[in-house]
């Protein structure tokens, strides 16, 4: 069974930092590029960070970069997000995914809230 459980989520102080982690079961790995989602009530789902396979290319939205910061262990079959710098305007669901070769998994989210 396919499972991506995201942990890590919670509520923190403006100004504050977070690391995500998402736990990849049911399927290989290492070929899957990995990205982090967020949405946020009320606003379409956005693509916050994405990894390749081997973790050597990374993409950040405009408003993420230079604050986060997106990593994997294919060892541990998880990938990180590291969330620096937070603002009210993180605040969303976070949402990890796994795409390859035409397969696309999803996990359930972790709650960010940034508030003070």
């Amino acid at each position: 069974q396919v499972q991506l459980v995201e942990s890590g989520g919670g509520l923190v102080q403006p100004g504050g930092s977070l690391r995500l982690s998402c736990a990849a079961s049911g399927f290989t790995f290492s070929p899957f590029w990995m990205s982090w989602y967020r949405q946020a009530p009320g606003k379409e789902r956005e693509l916050v960070a994405r990894i390749t396979s081997g973790g050597g290319v990374t993409y950040y939205g405009d408003s993420m970069k230079g604050r986060f910061a997106i990593s994997r262990d294919n060892s541990k079959n998880t990938v990180y997000l590291q969330m620096n710098s937070l603002n009210a305007e993180d605040t969303a669901v976070y949402i990890c995914e796994a795409r390859w070769g035409g397969q696309e998994y999803w996990g359930q989210g972790t709650q960010v809230t940034v508030s003070s």
